[in-house]
């Protein structure tokens, strides 16, 4: 049985303007031990999935699907047994940890607080599994009574780890935990996470706009475009060898360092991801896909295999156009 596994799960946001459909209809699963990358543009739902999961959106936010955390049906839970999970079932590390730590308390008491409330042990127990904690993150003990500001930026990313680690969940989640990070630390961050995954077998969600990233630490990707996923399998081929034209153009985004191709001829995407209120007919990336031809502007493609444990949303896969025409019937 997969740690997660999410169902035809749909995010609706409740606007003055109207509902607005963050997250269309997205399928995945993650087995434990196991890293699934997910990535795309600004806006394509990649954190509000991260959200959902967790039931962190305002109550007026529309969440349709199953979302089933090692077994268990998220979107039925009581408000005790959810409490519960966000910790021991699940935990998320946040983008911005200067933001997400209380500056006013040290680190360590706010490491002990998610062990107490949880009553996984008392106050002197949860102190020295926060020292063991801070060790298995890359951090002295002794640095558990110092105050966020104490800390630089790397080490505060470190503490976020170690915190989404205190009452064992069986699945992480890891929303761009180091977009603001220098390069240096992030790759020490990234290490540190891939590491601890394959220790601790966890089941990670790994969430950026960065594929380049995602390949370090990933085992398999899913792309996400407009709210929906268009191409998803394993990491190195969907990088190196995409299915998907929106795909290959993130993978172009990031060149080379030294390789003259990328200096003389650079790649990139025109246009932008379409307002999720206005969702074009047909594939939803036409607008701006260089190898779009007819059918794309009024033919919706679902995700059809392509090969290699692979599947991709477009209709240049062999078979996809006569079979979207079959299903639309």
């Amino acid at each position: 049985m997969s740690v997660l596994s999410v169902r035809d799960l749909s995010v609706t946001y409740q606007t003055t303007g109207g509902g607005v459909p963050a997250v269309r209809g997205v399928t995945f699963d993650i087995d434990r031990g196991e890293v699934l990358g997910l990535a795309g543009e600004s806006g394509c739902g990649k954190s509000t999935i991260g959200a959902a999961i967790l039931r962190l959106h305002a109550a007026a936010t529309k969440i349709e699907g199953t979302i089933l955390l090692d077994g268990e049906n998220v979107l039925e839970m009581k408000p005790g047994r959810l409490r519960a999970a966000r910790w021991s079932g699940a935990s998320i590390v946040f983008q911005g940890a200067l933001h997400a730590l209380n500056p006013v308390k040290r680190v360590g008491d706010q490491i002990v607080e998610a062990i107490t409330t949880h009553q996984l042990a008392g106050d002197r127990e949860a102190k020295v599994r926060a020292g063991a904690l801070l060790e298995q993150v890359g951090l002295p003990p002794r640095r558990i009574d110092d105050y966020p500001h104490e800390l630089s930026g790397g080490q505060k990313q470190r503490i976020m780890i170690a915190m989404a680690l205190a009452c064992n969940p069986s699945l992480v989640i890891a929303d761009e935990p180091t977009t603001a990070l220098d390069v240096i630390v992030q790759a020490q961050v990234l290490r540190l996470m891939r590491g601890l995954e394959r220790e601790l077998g966890l089941a990670m969600l790994f969430i950026t706009h960065d594929l380049s990233v995602l390949l370090e630490v990933s085992d398999r990707l899913a792309i996400m475009y407009a709210g929906k996923i268009v191409e998803e399998g394993p990491a190195e081929q969907v990088f190196h060898h995409s299915r998907h034209p929106y795909t290959a153009a993130l993978a172009a985004a990031f060149p080379e360092i030294g390789d003259i191709r990328f200096r003389h001829r650079p790649s990139g995407l025109g246009g932008d991801p379409p307002d999720p209120q206005d969702i074009p007919p047909g594939c939803s990336f036409h607008p701006r896909c260089p190898k779009a031809f007819e059918d794309c502007s009024s033919v919706e493609p679902h995700l059809y295999p392509a090969g290699d444990g692979r599947r991709a949303a477009c209709l240049l896969i062999e078979g996809a156009l006569a079979s979207a025409k079959d299903g639309a019937r």
